[in-house]
């Protein structure tokens, strides 16, 4: 997989890397276990600073798609496509939090159709 920066994108480059190794996975082009680049490695091959790159990584494993393994380096995690897993526990929890407010299903559904910016 290749990763590329839009350097007029209003996306942070980070943000940019966080997204595109993301959807690498759900593509299937990244498989779990598949080794990525060091940290330094990617961010010369991207002209980007070392901590940029290294955040993207933090923030991928801590959405746990993707596991460091000390010296040998970060790869995609086993787990799937946990993206998908922590988008399903914070519904459940939204679910319940409307439903303890008293809310009924369709303006539960409408307040997550005008966050998301689509119209029901």
């Amino acid at each position: 997989m290749i990763l590329t920066l839009d350097p007029h994108s209003p996306t942070p480059p980070f943000e940019q890397l966080r997204i595109q190794v993301i959807e690498g996975v759900r593509s299937g082009t990244l498989s779990p276990g598949d080794k990525l680049p060091t940290v330094r490695r990617l961010a010369e091959d991207v002209g980007l600073a070392a901590n940029t790159v290294a955040r993207a990584y933090r923030e991928l494993e801590r959405d746990e798609v993707i596991e460091t393994r000390g010296r040998l380096g970060s790869f995609i995690a086993a787990t799937g496509d946990a993206t998908h897993k922590q988008a399903q526990l914070a519904a459940i929890t939204y679910a319940e939090r409307v439903r303890a407010l008293g809310l009924d299903d369709a303006d539960a559904l409408g307040i997550v159709a005008a966050a998301l910016g689509v119209r029901p």
